[in-house]
């Protein structure tokens, strides 16, 4: 009986931290989330000038022979069945494909969890910095271009309507869509082996860059750029885990030292 007791009493203080962490990390959610609709709602950004810097971008891509935006676009909206799927999958999976591997980081693989958190942060604030400072229209606001998600997807479109005002229409550099999804590429290579999981990695990956520039909603170099921000992101997360665990270690040493 009173070894029962002391189990508990041992275990409770832990759930109560774990209760606790899990609410530090949705507060950490709804911070982004609140960041994301200031810029959203309070930023002065013209769409004129949005939409310009989206048509220089589309000409610098022509002269260096990167520009398939365009005859993807038209391809993907030929082929109604695979615009829907692609239309979907832009509109939904970059959320729910994230949700659920941080979902998974937290109950199964704790001691992966904070620095890739850490990272995923980091991808976001990047993000936010520049679409304050210098928004970009996405493709499907120039002539010739089919908005794919507005006229397939069959859950609602953050495109107009009523979601409209719960998305920025002018984020499209970087695109925040190959970071989260490159993220979610980290999390299988770091956690979960096998071929299988690889495989899985590589097509998340591989839909998602057909997707963002098929449906119009990115430039080439708007997923170049998103992988840049990706990659300065597990860079400082990197560095700031590194600068962490000595003392973390040092701490952990001076605990097993006999008193």
């Amino acid at each position: 009986m009173s070894t029962a007791i002391t189990e508990q009493a041992a275990t409770r203080p832990y759930t109560r931290q774990s209760q606790r962490g899990l609410w530090r990390e949705v507060l950490v959610i709804l911070w982004l989330y609140f960041v994301y609709y200031m810029i959203n709602n309070l930023s002065n950004a013209s769409p004129r000038r949005a939409i310009s810097r989206a048509a220089a971008l589309l000409r610098f891509e022509q002269r260096i022979h990167v520009d398939c935006e365009r005859s993807l676009n038209a391809w993907v909206v030929r082929h109604n069945t695979i615009a829907t799927v692609l239309g979907n999958f832009y509109n939904l999976a970059h959320i729910w494909v994230t949700l659920a591997f941080i979902v998974f980081l937290w109950f199964k693989r704790r001691d992966k969890y904070p620095d890739l958190r850490n990272a995923l942060v980091l991808f976001n604030v990047i993000g936010f910095i520049v679409f304050w400072t210098y928004p970009v229209a996405p493709p499907r606001m120039l002539p010739g271009y089919v908005d794919v998600v507005e006229t397939t997807t069959t859950l609602g479109s953050f495109h107009s309507g009523a979601l409209a005002n719960a998305a920025n229409q002018l984020a499209a550099m970087p695109s925040l869509h190959i970071a989260w999804a490159l993220w979610v590429v980290m999390v299988i290579l770091w956690t979960l082996p096998g071929n299988k999981w690889r495989m899985l990695a590589g097509a998340h990956l591989i839909i998602t860059v057909i997707a963002t520039i098929g449906t119009a909603n990115h430039f080439v170099l708007d997923l170049i750029a998103g992988g840049a921000t990706a990659l300065v992101g597990f860079a400082v997360a990197q560095l700031w885990a590194d600068r962490g665990r000595p003392a973390v270690a040092s701490w952990q040493r001076r605990r097993r030292l006999p008193t």
